[in-house]
């Protein structure tokens, strides 16, 4: 949650975050605003190698892990982006908290086993019904 809110902080209060949005608002206008686009760009790839790094050291210090450990995380974060809208932070958060929640309840009514299949009969519904996300632009 720390890093969460860190995260939000400085892409929402501080000139490079914001420089950061609108480079991925818009390049074009960015650019003729003054942006520095391919520095921003290369700002936020460095932040989210750092990000990744980060949650990949976090997560081995629960989980044994190997060369092929984060497969299993690799879908079901792409679940949650998409879940909660592509481009949005909050959504991301959202969609988290939606498939944390499905995943302590589904078990309760059925076997554990079917907590994938559900997982993704969720994210093909979402893609069909709101293909955009929950919290994506109409």
């Amino acid at each position: 949650m720390l890093i969460t809110g860190g995260l939000y902080l400085f892409l929402y209060r501080t000139s490079p975050g914001k420089a950061i949005r609108a480079v991925a608002n818009n390049r074009a206008a960015a650019e003729l605003m003054g942006v520095a686009s391919v520095r921003m760009l290369a700002l936020s790839f460095g932040l989210g190698t750092m990000l990744a790094a980060l949650s990949g050291g976090l997560i081995a210090t629960f989980f044994p892990f190997t060369i092929l450990s984060g497969g299993g995380y690799q879908l079901k974060s792409f679940v949650i982006v998409v879940l909660g809208g592509l481009g949005n932070p909050t959504g991301a958060l959202l969609g988290g908290l939606i498939l944390g929640a499905m995943e302590g309840i589904v078990p309760v009514f059925m076997p554990t086993s079917w907590v994938p299949v559900i997982e993704f009969v969720l994210f093909v519904i979402i893609l069909l019904v709101r293909p955009s996300g929950i919290l994506g632009a109409r």
